[in-house]
């Protein structure tokens, strides 16, 4: 099983393709500020374990679900930049 660092990256690169296919306004800056705690967790969960971040974890993910319910009924925006092969990761829906 893996460790919380791991956890927090997937959530992190989530929540960054989420927003990345989002149309520009207040929920893409928001899902992009929750991608960002998810990382900050991640590095702060390197350190050691630290039960004392499950609140600012907890508090992201109300964030995210929040988001996700304003935009269900939008589409996500496709964006073309390139060939993501070269970055080794690439954000699906």
């Amino acid at each position: 099983m893996s460790d919380a660092v791991d956890y927090f990256k997937a959530y992190a690169e989530r929540a960054i393709c989420r927003a990345r296919n989002m149309r520009p306004g207040r929920s893409k800056v928001l899902q992009r500020a929750v991608g960002r705690v998810y990382h900050w967790l991640s590095k702060e969960a390197a350190f050691g374990p630290n039960t004392d971040r499950m609140d600012d974890f907890r508090a992201a993910r109300e964030v995210e679900n929040m988001i996700s319910a304003e935009d269900t009924s939008t589409k996500p925006v496709e964006t073309h930049r390139g060939n993501n092969a070269s970055a080794g990761k690439s954000c699906r829906s």
